[in-house]
Formats: C-alpha cells, sequence, structure tokens
C-alpha cells in the first residue's frame, strides 16, 4: 500500500460539514456579556461580518465553499493522508496509523483553513483591518498570510511568553505584512491595566482576545477574527476530515481511532466531526481529544458559561473552563494554552461521544522525538500531544494483538519550535499538572447566572 494517500485538486470539498443539526441536544446559546440575555446577531456587528455571523447560528448541514476560498485552498489543498509504516515498525503494532497532514500549507498549519475563509467574508464586506490574538503564532501567521491575500491589513496580539519563545513566528507574520505585538500590550486600555498591576505579566490567550477584540471596537474599519472556539471557525476547518474521509474510501479502511490534539477545538473538530456525526449515528469507533496537563480544560474545568476572555468582553458561552482569569504556565505548546474549549466540541464531550484525556511535557516530547525519526517529520508541541496519543493506542493493539485503524491530525509542523527541542533534549523541560487548588481559585470567578 502507498504512504501517501493522495487527492488530486478536483476532489476538494465544495461544502463545509455543520454538526450542529446533528448534536443530541442543542447548543446552549451564548449570552450578552452585559445583559446576559441570549445574543442576537446585531450584537455581533461590530466585531464580525454578517456572513460569518450567519454561519455561527446555521443549521444547514452543508455550507458552500465559496469559489475564490477554493481556488487560494488549491495553494496546499487537498493535504495527504500519510500511513506512519516506520512508526508502526518501530512499535512493532499491528495498528494501522494514519496521520492527516496539515503541516503543508504555506503557514505550516492547519490554520488557514478558517483564516482565508475570514479574510474572504471580511474582504466582501468592506472590512480593511483584522485585529486578532495568537498564542503559538500558528494562527497570526495564517491570518496574515490570509489578509495579504485578499488585500487587508493584519494586527496581531501575541501572547508575551511565546513572543519570546518563538521569535521567527513574529518574523514570519511580518513578512506577509501583519504587525505583530506581544500581549499585554501598552496599545490597549486593558493592556496597560494589566501591566500596571503585573508588569512581567506573561500574558495568555484571554488578555490578547481582550485585546484584539477592544482594538477592533475603537477602529470603523476594523473587525475581529479568532482562530478557534467558535462555530464557524469549526465548520471551516471541517474540509480536514471530509477530505479523510474521501482518502479512506480510496483505501478501503475506516478510522476504529481518531486523535486530536486540543486548544480551543479547531484543528481537532475539523478532523473529528465528519466522522463524529457517524458516531453519532450508531458508529463503532473512539474520538479521543488530547490537552496538556499544565491547562486541563476538558480534563478538570467545570462545564458552566463563562467569558471567552480575561476583560469579559465577549459573550458569555457555555463551555468546559478554568475560569476567564485562568493565566497558564509558559509550556511550549502555546496553542493549547487556552483557559475554555470551543462549544461544539464540549456538548460532545459532556455527551460522551468524545472522550479527553491529558498528558505531560516530557512524554509528549518523547513521542514527538520518536515520530521525527521514524517519519521524518518535526512536529509542532502542540502536534506532538495527539502523536502520543495515538503511540499509546498503538501499543495497546501491540498488547492486545488486535488491527485497528488509527488516524490523527498532524496540525503543524515544529520548524519554529526548535528551542522547545532542545530543551527536551537537555533535560530542561518540567512536567507540570496545574494544580487543583489553583483552578478552584479560578473558577470562583465564573458569572453567577440565574
Amino acid at each position: 500500500m502507498e504512504a501517501k494517500i493522495l487527492l488530486s485538486e478536483k476532489d476538494l470539498p465544495e461544502v463545509w460539514f455543520n454538526i450542529q443539526p446533528f448534536l443530541p441536544k442543542p447548543l446552549k446559546p451564548p449570552l450578552h456579556p452585559q445583559t446576559k440575555e441570549p445574543i442576537k446577531p446585531e450584537d455581533l456587528y461590530p466585531i464580525f461580518p454578517k456572513g460569518l455571523i450567519a454561519q455561527e447560528v446555521t443549521q444547514e448541514p452543508y455550507v458552500p465553499i465559496p469559489e475564490p476560498v477554493r481556488e487560494v485552498y488549491k495553494l496546499w489543498r487537498p493535504t495527504p493522508l500519510r500511513r506512519a509504516y516506520r512508526l508502526e515498525k518501530a512499535l512493532k503494532t499491528p495498528a494501522r496509523i494514519y496521520y492527516k497532514d496539515e503541516s503543508v500549507s504555506p503557514p505550516g498549519s492547519h490554520k488557514p483553513n478558517t483564516a482565508v475563509a475570514q479574510a474572504y467574508y471580511n474582504k466582501l464586506e468592506g472590512v480593511e483591518r483584522l485585529a486578532t490574538e495568537t498564542g503559538a503564532g500558528q494562527w497570526g501567521s495564517a491570518l496574515s498570510f490570509a489578509c495579504k491575500l485578499f488585500g487587508l491589513k493584519c494586527t496581531v496580539y501575541m501572547v508575551k511568553v511565546s513572543y519570546e519563545q518563538k521569535p521567527y513566528r513574529k518574523t514570519l507574520m511580518e513578512i506577509w505584512g501583519g504587525e505583530v505585538f506581544p500581549s499585554p500590550s501598552g496599545n490597549t486600555n486593558v493592556g496597560r491595566e494589566i501591566l500596571a498591576k503585573d508588569p512581567d505579566n506573561p500574558g495568555s490567550l484571554g488578555i490578547a482576545i481582550s485585546e484584539a477584540i477592544e482594538d477592533a471596537m475603537q477602529h470603523e474599519n476594523t473587525k475581529y477574527a479568532l482562530g478557534s472556539v467558535l462555530n464557524h471557525v469549526l465548520l471551516h476547518q471541517t474540509v480536514i476530515g471530509l477530505e479523510v474521509k474521501r482518502q479512506m474510501e480510496l483505501v478501503e479502511d475506516y478510522p476504529d481511532i481518531i486523535i486530536g490534539c486540543v486548544g480551543g477545538g479547531s484543528n481537532f473538530a475539523g478532523l473529528a466531526f465528519p466522522f463524529a456525526k457517524d458516531k453519532i449515528e450508531g458508529k463503532e469507533m473512539d474520538i479521543i481529544a488530547v490537552e496538556p496537563t499544565s491547562c486541563p480544560t476538558l480534563t478538570k474545568g467545570l462545564y458552566r458559561y463563562d467569558y471567552g476572555d480575561t476583560a469579559k468582553m465577549t459573550p458569555l458561552i457555555y463551555m468546559h473552563t478554568l475560569g476567564h482569569t485562568f493565566i497558564p504556565p509558559g509550556i511550549h505548546a502555546g496553542g493549547l494554552r487556552y483557559h475554555g474549549d470551543a462549544p461544539l466540541l464540549c456538548a460532545l464531550v459532556d455527551e460522551g461521544v468524545i472522550q479527553a484525556r491529558a498528558y505531560t511535557q516530557n512524554p509528549v516530547f518523547e513521542a514527538a522525538v520518536l515520530f521525527a525519526q521514524t517519519e521524518g517529520i518535526v512536529p509542532a508541541p502542540e502536534t506532538a500531544h495527539a502523536i502520543k496519543a495515538a503511540i499509546d493506542e498503538a501499543l495497546k493493539c501491540k498488547e492486545t494483538g488486535e488491527e485497528k485503524t488509527i488516524v490523527f491530525g498532524f496540525s503543524g509542523h515544529g520548524h519554529f519550535d526548535l528551542a522547545a527541542y532542545e530543551a527536551y533534549l537537555q533535560g530542561q523541560l518540567s512536567d507540570y499538572e496545574y494544580p487543583d487548588e489553583k483552578i478552584k481559585e479560578a473558577l470562583k470567578d465564573l458569572p453567577q447566572l440565574c
């Protein structure tokens, strides 16, 4: 069997898949941050274009992909589905391991799947600039890339600890015309207030989101763009899973286990949701969401209404949360350091359709190095969480003799993360589990709703 299962450009999906009509029960509505009443579409007009707001609430199972978006997708899509033969051999497992390689996009991750769509819909409505946040820098670089293609300006607030850890991500954004600021910054009221209290604040995605939203709301020509969590973002990412379905058909196989890393949930949902529909309808499979123990949102967070940002500017959304005041430790998987998760993902975890697990840093990097030594690609630290889970599942198959099919999302390469690998190889990474008492303390600040 071939190691690369490839599709042609004519096989590029013409629609995105929407999981909402297939949920066991409907999502709880987002609430207005001031009134606490269900939010109306017009409440979101200051920060999002109408086209994306419509996608946020649609109950249509399939949403057409605009042709200009498909044309940009063709720069790198369809992406390969690869069979990890060498990893299988190293593990001596009877399992078949496949990975969907999203690292082949120009910025090196899955993020352009939604960045391109968001830039397109904003351009369509006359927006001139997008403001956003980024953790590890994957989203910021993807949006800078997309904005350049559609003639938009882009401002990125990058979590300070990642800004310092990953300087070349900043350079990549600037190559595509993005302007990048470490967050918390002196550009916004939110940033200035936080720096006044704590000049050494390492930043968080919650803080960076607050800064980006404030920026967007203060400038008439500017909208806000989010790289994960929201329904329309997950919708755009399903191009991943739709391609995998077709690729699995070509090799006459079907996953027993689907695995992805989770920060906010977009790359995981993009791979898993087209298969989650099958599971909801009775198909037997395991779908596993993997997160770090230092930011254990799905495994230890409460399932409650909470704000998506630190300054409480976003709508309240019903999700697993560690509290909007949560400041995560500076682990190297910067894209997984978010206090909440996508409501759609959380709903499926709550219903038992998806299971969650968490890992510490060193076993994750150990798995990443094994993958690089066998398959040749250095994975992003975020991606390595999915690899660790895939290896664990393959080793279970070794013990039982089961020939299961494992598919995981290779969400991005680690070419800008070599400092993290150097720290691992020198034994300088610590394994950190976020203390229960700190979680309980952060959860005290959750909004009290009747």
